[in-house]
């Protein structure tokens, strides 16, 4: 288990799935986390139920960034954890929808990792953490402007690591596979259908529309929450500028 004893750490959009199982697993390594959603009861809760800190604002917006950053002006770790995904039809999304994900797939990341990260930089150490996806790579054709938007963050996490280059701060992307977080098994039930036990239905949906896994089921959020722990601490000082793979060999060639 990697020490994250003495950083503090922040994470967008973490107050269910993904978001709160890198939450959790850095509070055990030893950070002081603050997790974070629009909703301050629903933040309250989580926050409580974790044993960490909270902060509730909408970071889509710049004035929702702003209000992060003003209650908490200095960090060490950032998870740009913040997205969004629905599946439409590409010639059905309009331009509002493809606004949206921009404002809060990757704008969130670029205000966030902008805002703290020459803070970093005068400190001497801290670590940008980009959540992507293998849609980065493997445009879905049910919701492209999802998988645009994850694309973009690949360069955005690359720029963070090339401008901050030898100054102890490294940025990194996890590109996640197919996880099992609420949205998802919403999304799942609406391909595979509400009558088979969960177990089956999720295999069935790895089966028909993601062939290519070589583990053969959904990703569990505490395995993602592992490669970020990982790039969290001090032992991978050496990674920046990655896009690192946790998608259960779901992305069907070597490199992402």
């Amino acid at each position: 288990m990697s020490s994250l004893e003495g950083k503090r750490a922040f994470v967008s959009g973490s107050t269910q799935g993904i978001g709160r199982a890198i939450a959790e697993r850095l509070a055990a390594d030893g950070a002081q986390v603050w997790v974070n959603g629009r909703e301050e009861g629903k933040v309250g809760a989580v926050a409580a139920e974790l044993g960490v800190s909270g902060i509730a604002a909408d970071v889509s917006t710049p004035e929702g960034v702003a209000a992060v950053v003003a209650e908490l002006p200095e960090i060490d770790v950032l998870v740009n954890n913040l997205g969004i995904f629905a599946a439409t039809p590409l010639l059905e999304i309009e331009d509002d929808a493809w606004q949206r994900f921009w404002d809060v797939n990757v704008m969130s990341a670029v205000r966030l990792s902008r805002a703290y990260a020459p803070g970093m930089r005068d400190r001497g150490w801290g670590r940008l953490l980009f959540l992507a996806s293998d849609s980065a790579v493997v445009t879905p054709t049910e919701m492209v402007h999802y998988g645009v938007t994850k694309t973009a963050l690949l360069a955005v996490s690359r720029g963070f690591a090339q401008t901050f280059a030898g100054t102890g701060v490294t940025a990194n992307t996890v590109m996640a596979g197919p996880t099992h977080t609420e949205g998802v098994e919403d999304f799942v039930r609406s391909l595979v259908g509400d009558e088979l036990p969960w177990d089956e239905a999720q295999r069935k949906f790895i089966a028909e529309h993601r062939p290519t896994s070589l583990i053969g089921r959904l990703i569990e959020p505490a395995e993602i929450a592992s490669l970020v722990a990982y790039l969290a601490s001090e032992e991978s000082s050496a990674t920046t500028g990655g896009a690192l793979r946790v998608d259960g060999g779901y992305v069907n060639h070597i490199l992402p």
